[in-house]
Order: C-alpha cells, then structure tokens, then sequence
C-alpha cells in the first residue's frame, strides 16, 4: 500500500516545478526500439519529463541497452564515458545518466561498481517505476530496480508509447520473456520468462496506429510464435504444443489459450489496409496452419526470419535448439512450396563452443542450399548466466572465430545475389519508406519478401507518399537492392 501512495505521489505532476528534459538513446534489437518508444510514452505522460532530440539539451540522458554480445555492451560503456565527459565539460545540467534494459538486468549493481557516474539502473521489467527512480536520483540517491516479473506487459503503456510521426511503420510487442533457455543465449536471464499480451489489449494499440496513419505493424516476441494467451477460465484446458515436423519440445505443454495464428489471423482480416510482418519466430513452432495463413492474406508479409545459428546437428544439440539441420532444412523446403516466392532470413554464429572445421563447413553448406535473402552473421560471444557458460569451454580461438564469420559472409553474399536475381521480372508490393539515398529523382522501399525496392518517382500530377503501397515489378538488381517500375 505504502509503495502504491509513493508511486502516484512521484508519477503525478508536480505543478511549480521545471519540467526536467530527458534524452533517449537505443542499442540493440526491434525489441529494444519498441521499449524505448515505451519508456519515452510513461515518460512523457507522466507530465513531468519532456524528451529531446540531443544531449546538449537534456538533465538526464538515459541509453537503452543491449547485451547479446560483448561487443554491444562495450559500445554502450564507450558512450557512457562520452556522456560522463559531456556532463563535466559541456552540459553541467546534466544531472543524471540513467542505464536501461538488458544490460542493466545483467549487471545490476555491478553498473554503479564500474560508472560511479551513472545515477540510475532500470530492467526490462521495471519502466513504469521509472519516474520514481528518476525521483530518487536527482535527490541525489543510486536508483535501481531490476525484478523481473512473470506478469509484466505493459498492456496499456504500450499504447501510448511515442513513436516517430514520420514513420508510417510501427512496431507492436505482443509478448515477453522467453522459455527456450538456449545454451548460448542470455535473452531469458535479461527479459524473464514468457507472458503473452491480451489480445484485447495488442487489438486497441493496433486501432490507435490505424487511426494514426500507420501502414505497416510488425508483431514483436523473443519467440513471437509461441503466443499463448490464456484467459484465467480456460486454465484447466492443456493441449499440447504444435510444432514443426521434426522439431522436439523443450518444455511442458501448455495450456490452451489464443495462439499465434489466432492472433494473426484475426489481425490481419480486421485490417486490410495494414501491412502484417513479425519477428523473431522460432523454427520449432511453424505449423503448416500458419504458413498457410501467411500465404492465403494479401496483407501478411511474404518474408520469415529463420533463424538458422548453426549448419551442423552436433552444434545445435550443444546449443540446445531442439532440431536438427534435416528439420530446418525439411521446414525450409515446406515453407517454399506453401508460400512461393518467400522471402527468407537468418541469424547465424560462427565459433560456437566445440565447433570443428566440419561442423563450420556445413552451415556454410546449409547456406548454399537455402540461399537466404538476408542474414544477420556474428561470432559468438559467451555470456555469464548461460547454460554455454557454466557447461562449456569458450574453445574456439578468437581468429579461427572471426575467419569462419567472414568464410560465412562470402558465401551469404554470393548466394544472396544469386536469390534476389531470381526477383527480376516478378511482381511484389512495395511500401514506400521516402527518397531513395542515392536520387531524389527515386522513391525506396520495402517489399512483401522484405527487399530494398527503388522506383523512379511517377511523372506529374500522380504523386506516391511515404506509406502507400505500389504495385511494382523488378526490372533489375544492383548490388542488395532491387530496380523496380511502378505499375500505374
């Protein structure tokens, strides 16, 4: 109760006082983006904080932050001492330098131990006490708060996150946490378990961005396929999980509530005139019912990130992934015949603990026989918490790591040049995002297999705006991008 009194005593106005000025900078991934338009809306509604556009300007100065790799947390503590030499040099009104997120649930106290600077420490879990936090530290006071909920969705925060006005693409977080307990991955240790949003509650966001102008929604989840909402009156019904052919579970079944392709499904038939992507999927749960849905509405992005992380079945064993490289590429093979002319991504490392030249030998192999359009590489990173961390030697030499990432890379490229040749002379939608970089004479966007598009921009008076689909087909391609003429 005391808590609940002090809460709306330091989240209400406080009249006669200068409204103090924050400046929010994020790291990482979509998921990140999303709390950062999160943060910025309890921040902005509380009354009391105005955010801006540079630090110069600002009396707390907050980074939301990632923790996937070492490499992303050490360009987060390199800007910290950027932000700590600004505060004593150029902008003494900076009295406050807030860490955010993941990298704040990692550490905890430990971020006060290594930045005696920085005032206040905020988890995934805890940004609607941010205000309170912020409250405490310009009395001078480190400020943390760093539980991790099992309940925590920020079911009406989220709708009134502050996004760009200009953009007429949003995202929308329809769950948290994450159950798989990959051995690599730091993700649950960060962001906690799973827990599904409303369906109620992701429907009245998704109505207030229509009315808003939005034009393209991509759904957001650590595991956005496994959405499960179960409403308290359907508790006492279990089912078990639909996986992929091939896929084994990691964990219980559960109970039976509204899943993803309910989801989806609904969603996309009640708006017809928005554009439906989502990231990140697992492989695991991609029932045929699902592809099929994807194929069968025009307004449901013809691209599926598939994320891969190893070619080799011994690996994805270590990594805890719950299939092997015959089922990925079985899906794969089943994914191109339910919905032609897909659209495929991944995420790939290289120099997972034990990894042995074959083992590296056949996720190259995995790549010249999928030919992915997109793929996001890396050489893996152990991270303190993970199941790699306490079971596995970190084995791989930093070089051998590094020369395997770019072995990758080459092959990615070269057969990702030889898909998006395969484009030339099909026809795809394409949502126009603004001015192409290289010409003004050009227009850039994005299609249903989620490619780069540049179109020349139609002769007077026909004008095409930021967020209109054009119907296009590709004549050409230069480099990762796709030439493409409007259909008028």
């Amino acid at each position: 109760m005391l808590f609940s009194v002090l809460k709306r005593f330091f989240t209400t106005p406080v009249y006669g006082r200068p409204v103090q000025k924050f400046y929010l900078e994020v790291y990482g991934c979509q998921m990140n983006v999303n709390d950062g338009e999160l943060v910025a809306g309890i921040l902005s509604k509380n009354g009391q904080y105005e955010q801006v556009k540079s630090p110069m300007e600002a009396n707390i100065a907050l980074l939301m932050t990632c923790s996937i790799r070492e490499s992303a947390e050490e360009k987060i503590w390199n800007r910290l001492e950027v932000l700590a030499s600004m505060q004593k040099k150029e902008n003494r009104q900076l009295s406050v330098i807030g860490v955010l997120g993941c990298m704040a649930e990692r550490l905890k106290l430990k971020v006060f131990e290594r930045k005696q600077y920085i005032n206040v420490v905020c988890g995934p879990d805890s940004y609607r006490h941010l205000p309170l936090l912020l409250e405490s530290a310009f009395k001078g006071e480190k400020a943390v708060d760093v539980d991790l909920s099992m309940h925590e969705t920020y079911e009406e925060e989220l709708i009134d996150s502050v996004r760009n006005p200009l953009s007429k693409s949003a995202f929308v977080s329809i769950m948290r946490g994450c159950n798989n307990m990959c051995t690599f991955c730091i993700v649950p240790f960060t962001r906690g378990r799973e827990r599904s949003r409303s369906p109620e509650s992701i429907e009245k966001e998704i109505q207030v961005l229509s009315e808003k102008g939005i034009k393209e929604v991509t759904l957001l989840g650590q595991n956005v396929n496994s959405y499960n909402y179960v409403d308290d009156k359907e508790q006492l019904k279990e089912e078990p999980i639909e996986y992929s052919e091939g896929f084994r579970p990691l964990f219980k079944p559960r109970y039976h509530g509204v899943r993803f392709t309910n989801l989806l499904d609904s969603l996309s038939a009640k708006y017809p005139a928005i554009r439906f992507r989502f990231t990140s999927p697992h492989p695991r749960e991609f029932p045929e019912d699902l592809l099929y849905l994807v194929n069968s509405r025009p307004n449901i992005a013809r691209h599926i990130h598939l994320p891969l992380q190893s070619g080799s079945s011994a690996v994805l064993e270590r990594m805890r992934r719950g299939y092997t490289r015959e089922a990925y590429l079985d899906l794969v093979s089943k994914i191109r015949s339910i919905i032609p002319g897909v659209g495929l991504s991944t995420d790939v490392m290289a120099g997972f603990c034990g990894e042995t030249e074959e083992d590296h030998l056949q996720t190259i192999d995995v790549f010249e026989m999928v030919g992915f359009d997109m793929a996001y590489m890396y050489a893996y990173s152990m991270r303190e918490k993970t199941a790699a961390y306490r079971r596995y030697d970190d084995d791989v030499p930093d070089e051998v790591k590094h020369r395997r990432l770019s072995e990758i890379i080459e092959v990615f490229k070269k057969q990702s040049a030889n898909r998006l040749d395969t484009y030339v002379g099909t026809k795809t939608v394409v949502m126009i995002e603004g001015d192409s970089k290289r010409s003004a004479l050009h227009l850039s966007g994005r299609s249903s297999e989620n490619n780069v598009v540049v179109i020349p921009k139609p002769p007077e008076p026909l004008v095409f705006n930021v967020g209109d689909f054009v119907k296009a087909r590709i004549i050409s391609r230069k480099g990762s991008t796709l030439l493409g003429e409007a259909l008028i």
